[in-house]
């Protein structure tokens, strides 16, 4: 009836109203086609995309809904029309086996890409290549720990790309077809590799997003996030090199105090126009002159014009053109190779460190990662808790004196140094014997080491004497893991850090399995090597041994995955055949180097000797001519 009512107005009214009625009539008619098309088109991209749109904002996945939220709804309508996302939706979850990985140009950086990962406007990035894919996977592992998962990883060649892709890491394409292997520090490769982070930074600022920006060798072991947005009014927040504390408190270093460069393995960035006006100056005088070091030009740039302070409170300095407002994040808590593993800054402040960059050593890549396993902060593969052959470990013996006594100079540093080198040496013997892998033990030095002259320990530090020092510091750690021939040097021998059995990710299996070892004399009673289960389940084994006794004894322990002495102190006499015992000598005079360096001598560094104690009248000298410069023969 309200139909025919309607028909018969229509027809009395004027013929424009007529033309009306027909046009929204026809529209709606239209329109219902259109949506009844698209609801019932399953195969259209639309409907792919609000498929994954609405599955991902859901409860389990929070941080979309937070991204969601934070997009301009003309952003809205352009990512619903977009294909889906490249990642999976969270984290470490990997994409189906059946699935193609998407073409490379989807991975591309663009303000679309980089939106999926922020949170809070932030997003946190770091760059490799694959050399540096076990860094990366650390690096990611510590921060969705922590539940931080606004981050992104920068590949600089193809295959790290893909590795990172099927692991479910977010990763996108940097576009420099870079060498997938270590490029080494201070290569032209490695330079190379610095200047990509400041394009990087250029290239996301415009988008309005801010970026904390890390070096794959930083780790992180609490939260950043709460801590920078302590500082909302900074442009900037960059770490140092500082080795003496301006604070003893989480405050941002104190700026007129701090010696130390600017270090651009973890800054902070705002996308203000101060700053974006930095990275766009940055990236021209790189541009303009190969040979600056990024970290140089950064420095020059910002102290150009540094002072005064924003305010009496903040801890903030106006920088660079007068207005840029810029934060000297605390050493202590954002921490260097140095105020880390050598002062242990934070824990004599009683602070929570934020992150350590693992500058400050002297193994390369090689060392940086023991350093990290040292502190059990790296992520490896179950294998590396459980290596063919088993474990070899020992109980080093230091007297009280050689630590304690006397002035912390550099005859004491060394007398305390070989003491323990010898020792190792005896275990790396009987390692390479038994085919097993040594756990080195903890490292006591008197002495710290540097690249240049110093009084001992850094004045104005918070360095303990002794203290527990990096194995860098003494041992060549790159060179230990190099695969010598073995026609000139023997069989390779694996080691492992001194923490390794105190690491949540060593294997019951291999915990269970353990063989305590206790030398004895000679002669004395049940010192013959046999294995008395009900003493404890310890093994007597005689001091003095040959290689046929230790062969005989531990071949029947080879299943058992941890052989511990109680000490190797004259444990071994040596290898029987002497082309052997030679191969193992020049091996192992190669894994030690430097102490670095003594004041007012032309040459200040002392070469550290595996067979010191062969050498009657040796002493802690450095080399007294350019011709002596060498290692020991």
């Amino acid at each position: 009836m309200a139909w025919r009512n309607a028909c018969e107005e229509l027809t009395q009214s004027k013929p424009l109203f007529i033309t009306i009625y027909t046009v929204v009539i026809i529209g709606i008619v239209v329109s219902s086609f259109y949506v009844f098309s698209a609801i019932y088109s399953s195969d259209t991209p639309a409907a792919h995309s609000s498929a994954w749109l609405a599955s991902s904002i859901s409860p389990e996945n929070p941080r979309l809904i937070d991204q969601t939220l934070n997009i301009s709804q003309s952003e809205k309508v352009h990512a619903v029309s977009n294909k889906q996302n490249v990642w999976p939706s969270s984290v470490w979850e990997v994409p189906p086996s059946n699935k193609k990985m998407p073409p490379l140009k989807d991975f591309r950086l663009t303000k679309e890409l980089v939106q999926q990962r922020v949170k809070d406007n932030v997003v946190i990035v770091t760059f490799g290549n694959y050399a540096f894919m076990d860094f990366i996977l650390t690096w990611v592992k510590k921060l969705t720990d922590l539940g931080v998962s606004n981050l992104l990883v920068g590949a600089m060649d193809t295959k790290l790309l893909e590795v990172l892709y099927w692991k479910g890491v977010p990763v996108f394409d940097m576009g420099s077809h870079m060498s997938s292997v270590d490029v080494g520090w201070g290569t032209p490769a490695f330079h190379k590799m610095g200047r990509e982070k400041v394009f990087l930074i250029d290239s996301i600022l415009p988008f309005g997003f801010e970026v904390l920006m890390c070096d794959t060798d930083t780790v992180w072991l609490k939260n950043p996030l709460p801590y920078l947005a302590r500082y909302p009014g900074a442009d900037i927040l960059t770490s140092s090199d500082q080795v003496i504390p301006t604070v003893v408190d989480d405050n941002l270093e104190i700026w007129q105090e701090v010696s130390g460069a600017y270090n651009i393995g973890i800054f902070h960035w705002r996308p203000t126009e101060s700053a974006k006006n930095l990275a766009k100056q940055w990236k021209e005088m790189l541009i303009a002159d190969d040979k600056i070091w990024d970290q140089n030009g950064f420095n020059e740039i910002l102290q150009s014009r540094l002072g005064p302070s924003v305010d009496d409170g903040s801890g903030l300095v106006f920088a660079f053109d007068g207005k840029l407002k810029l934060g000297i994040l605390p050493a202590s808590i954002f921490c260097s190779g140095h105020t880390y593993f050598v002062q242990a800054m934070y824990q004599q402040l009683r602070l929570e460190p934020y992150a350590v960059h693992t500058t400050f050593q002297y193994g390369g890549t090689e060392g940086k990662r023991h350093r990290l396993r040292e502190a059990m902060l790296f992520f490896d593969t179950p294998e590396y808790y459980n290596p063919p052959g088993g474990f070899l470990s020992f109980k080093p013996s230091i007297p009280k004196r050689l630590l304690l006594s006397g002035e912390h100079n550099v005859e004491s540093h060394f007398t305390l140094i070989n003491h323990q080198m010898k020792q190792i040496r005896t275990a790396l013997a009987i390692a390479s014997l038994l085919n097993r892998t040594l756990v080195m033990p903890p490292l006591w030095c008197r002495l710290d080491k540097l690249w240049y002259p110093h009084p001992g320990v850094l004045e104005g530090s918070m360095t303990r004497q002794p203290f527990l020092c990096p194995l860098d510091h003494v041992f060549e750690v790159n060179v230990m893991l190099k695969k010598l021939p073995k026609e000139d040097f023997g069989p390779g021998i694996d080691f492992r850090e001194y923490s390794i059995f105190d690491n949540p990710s060593l294997p019951s299996e291999v915990k269970k399995s353990w063989l305590d070892v206790q030398l004895c004399k000679e002669g004395t009673q049940d010192c013959d090597g046999s294995y008395n289960t009900t003493a404890g389940g310890v093994l007597k084994f005689p001091k003095h041994s040959s290689e046929e006794m230790f062969m005989k004894v531990f071949s029947s322990f080879k299943d058992v995955k941890v052989i511990k002495l109680s000490s190797v102190q004259d444990a071994f006499t040596g290898f029987t055949n002497k082309e052997r015992e030679e191969r193992f000598r020049r091996r192992v005079k190669q894994y030690v180097g430097i102490w670095c360096c003594g004041l007012d001598k032309p040459i200040g560094h002392i070469y550290y000797d595996m067979y010191w104690d062969e050498k009657p009248g040796w002493k802690a000298i450095p080399p007294q001519s350019p011709e002596e410069d060498h290692p020991p023969l």
